[in-house]
């Protein structure tokens, strides 16, 4: 597909399958930081990823305390995702091996993005409330946390912690490897 019409298109589609991907990311990263699944946006979360995860449920296991369906629903997103980018990008993919890395690269970019995203808003709400309490802020703190601790033995500056920054720092460089 070339043209203008064509890139807004293939934006849309891309963006929306983006958020998709996010989703699932979420379900799955909020399951392993053991957030709280009362909370109204885990809800949300749950809510829109279950139509695909509960079928998966009922033939995957979890396997100890990982939900294989999670996992594998992530698995299917990115690869309906993948293929459906490539597609109106008209790029050809010459073997298997290259779709699973492909999927697997677009996996890790959307846990990176999921979690540059979540630091970036968790640092702006804590200067804005420290604090205070809210569902999103609840949320981003048990999934947060534990990416920002090693980045807490840090020093910190003039009495301003600066580890959401580090992290950042660290998440963009990982993606700008990735490619």
């Amino acid at each position: 597909m070339t043209g203008t019409v064509g890139s807004a298109l293939t934006f849309i589609v891309e963006t929306l399958l983006s958020l998709l991907l996010f989703v699932f990311m979420l379900r799955v990263l909020l399951q392993l930081a053991r957030a709280d699944f009362r909370n109204p946006l885990a809800q949300a979360v749950v809510k829109i990823t279950n139509p695909l995860v509960l079928p998966l449920r009922r033939i995957l296991p979890p396997m100890g305390k990982l939900d294989t369906a999670s996992l594998v629903a992530v698995v299917i997103v990115a690869t309906i995702e993948v293929i459906i980018v490539f597609a109106l990008r008209g790029v050809y993919v010459p073997n298997v091996f290259v779709w699973a890395r492909e999927i697997l690269l677009e996996i890790i970019r959307a846990v990176l993005t999921t979690y540059r995203f979540a630091i970036l808003v968790y640092a702006i709400l804590s200067m804005i409330a420290p604090g205070g309490y809210s569902p999103v802020q609840s949320l981003l703190a048990s999934l947060c946390e534990p990416v920002l601790r090693p980045f807490r033995k840090i020093p910190s500056i003039a009495g301003i912690d600066l580890s959401p920054l580090w992290a950042l720092i660290v998440i963009q460089a990982l993606l700008i490897l990735l490619g």
